[in-house]
């Protein structure tokens, strides 16, 4: 990984990201890119007004300055960090950052849907998986490691996943040690039977020339698919989950916007988003 984008609001949700970004740094020696956003509308910024052109400089003096003191960190040390101050609160600039720098990662802390201040509410959190190219990794926890013993990536085994499943295989890879690639077998999805879902997965790979010998493939019926993956990660002892989606094309199927961005907010365990 060469580049990681990090989004901060200086909440202690943001410190869990940077923290696991930098991690992630160390071990891939890669630029760290650390964005804040100032809430500051366009109006505001453009105004020419002399009273509100000296406020405007006041506000983004004070903001560089907690900027410069939030990025203090001992832990930061010997890694390339850029900082970059957006002024303006709009989630999209984090996916449209990404992409223009080619990055291989985004980390974003979520607090979920508990909370209702700052960048990182579950539904902003929702709007970056979901308009992301980027992957995405959630947290919501100060984590012991970024080297996860088990990742489980919940997959249909279609034919349209299969480059989606690829990419994914190759960053988790990075990430972790051990990716089980997840059956979920729910009434939501039409349900299958042991057989149906056997050639399913024979003719995924087949499709896509993966060897069978060198994946990790598992099976689990629940209710749904956000149930399903988290069920199984509690059960195999899975230290994080995986989902793959269309995000804003919102097609109503197993890679539905709607699942990810339910399994970002409800999950405990950090989650890595990519987009088919």
């Amino acid at each position: 990984m060469k580049k990681i984008i990090v989004p901060v609001d200086f909440s202690k949700y943001s410190e869990y990201a940077l923290e696991t970004a930098a991690a992630l740094a160390k071990k891939h020696q890669s630029e760290l890119i650390v964005m804040h956003m100032l809430e500051m509308s366009e109006s505001i910024i453009s105004s020419s007004s002399t009273q509100r052109g000296e406020e405007n400089a006041f506000m983004l003096l004070v903001a560089n300055k907690k900027f410069e003191a939030f990025l203090d960190k001992p832990y930061l040390e010997d890694i390339n960090v850029t900082p970059l101050v957006k002024y303006h609160k709009v989630l999209k600039e984090v996916a449209k950052v990404a992409n223009e720098e080619r990055a291989d990662l985004i980390v974003m802390g979520s607090r979920g849907h508990s909370d209702h201040d700052g960048i990182f509410t579950g539904s902003n959190t929702e709007k970056v998986v979901r308009y992301s190219e980027t992957p995405v990794l959630v947290v919501k926890s100060k984590l012991k490691s970024v080297d996860f013993d088990h990742i489980a990536l919940a997959c249909d085994f279609s034919e349209k996943s299969i480059p989606s499943v690829k990419n994914a295989l190759e960053l988790l890879s990075k990430l972790g040690k051990k990716t089980t690639l997840v059956n979920i077998n729910a009434p939501t999805l039409g349900f299958l039977s042991t057989d149906e879902i056997d050639e399913k997965i024979e003719n995924f790979l087949s499709l896509s020339k993966l060897n069978a010998s060198d994946l990790n493939i598992d099976r689990i019926s629940d209710h749904n698919v956000e149930d399903g993956i988290l069920s199984f990660a509690k059960r195999e002892k899975a230290d994080a989950v995986s989902m793959i989606t269309h995000g804003r094309k919102g097609l109503s199927h197993f890679f539905g916007g709607s699942i990810s961005e339910d399994v970002v907010n409800h999950s405990k365990l950090p989650v890595i988003t990519f987009k088919i």
